[in-house]
């Protein structure tokens, strides 16, 4: 497989979206939702993903999530992660009435590109307090790019997951999928590390990172993908290639904000007062940069 050539394609046939400087839109990934059992790596983080969600809401952000959102591969129902995870899609859907929510496949949840899946289980949702099917993502489409075209410079961003290129990832995802849900899922209680995950595999990650470098390199444009869970942020004149991070860190969830302008990489994790009250606070780890500041450097 010709990675350079793979993510050229998905770059050709993404979605365009305009943006300008006074967007506010907030990029995740690698939220892993699973179905509440105790490999449900998305449990921990649930509480911290809706307070950072709800900010974004009310703040009238647009919320891009990059891929893998859902854990399809050790899971077998979207339907069942949607139950366990209700609050989520509910708010999710609040964003996505209002033109506010693109969502992006990634290799664990890669069977939502299918558009009878995305159908079937995500445009209605069954509310068991209501006892009644409800409206979720009417019409939603699912895609493998995004690129936010800025006006009025026409300065491109582009979005996909990451995974694209990667042989067992990308194009035999299918078999990478069998492996995961019967044979290193089980093998995790023990302690064993699947040795398919990127963001598992130290080798694996550093080698998603040149991947996507070279090819992002000489271009004009920036390059911001998930799938290593391992934020990045370059400084200015080094090559454009940034991350999201993962919403399944230890104590933490991180994600790229583009506000007025802007770009940078943030935070959201449990603080507490001096009194010992907890609340969930947010932190700026790089940034914020002036995206058109960039460009002038390279």
């Amino acid at each position: 497989m010709n990675a350079q050539k793979r993510i050229t394609g998905v770059y050709k046939a993404a979605k365009r979206i305009n943006f300008d400087d006074s967007s506010k839109i907030v990029i995740m990934s690698d939220c892993h939702r699973g179905d509440g059992s105790w490999s449900d790596n998305f449990l921990k983080n649930q509480h911290l993903f809706f307070a950072a969600l709800t900010h974004y809401y009310n703040n009238n952000f647009t919320y891009i999530e990059l891929g893998d959102g859902d854990e399809l591969w050790e899971n077998k129902r979207l339907s069942d992660i949607i139950s366990v995870h209700v609050n989520t899609f509910w708010l999710l859907s609040r964003f996505y009435n209002e033109n506010r929510l693109h969502v992006l496949f990634g290799n664990h949840d890669m069977v939502k590109k299918k558009k009878k899946v995305a159908k079937r289980y995500l445009e209605t949702y069954y509310d068991e307090r209501e006892k009644r099917v409800k409206p979720l993502f009417k019409d939603i489409n699912i895609y493998e790019g995004i690129v936010l075209r800025h006006n009025p410079t026409g300065k491109e961003l582009f979005l996909l997951h990451g995974h694209q290129g990667d042989l067992l990832n990308d194009r035999l995802w299918c078999l990478a999928r069998f492996l995961v849900r019967y044979f290193w899922k089980p093998l995790e209680t023990f302690g064993v590390n699947d040795p398919t995950s990127t963001a598992k595999n130290y080798k694996k990650g550093k080698k998603t990172e040149r991947r996507l470098k070279n090819w992002v390199k000489g271009r004009e444009l920036m390059l911001i993908a998930g799938h290593t869970h391992r934020p990045a942020f370059p400084e200015i004149g080094e090559v454009l290639y940034f991350n999201d991070g993962s919403c399944v860190h230890p104590r933490c969830i991180t994600a790229i904000e583009i506000t007025y302008g802007h770009i940078a990489l943030v935070k959201w994790y449990v603080n507490t007062k001096d009194d010992g009250t907890m609340f969930v606070d947010k932190e700026v780890l790089a940034g914020p940069e002036r995206i058109l500041d960039y460009f002038s450097e390279n």
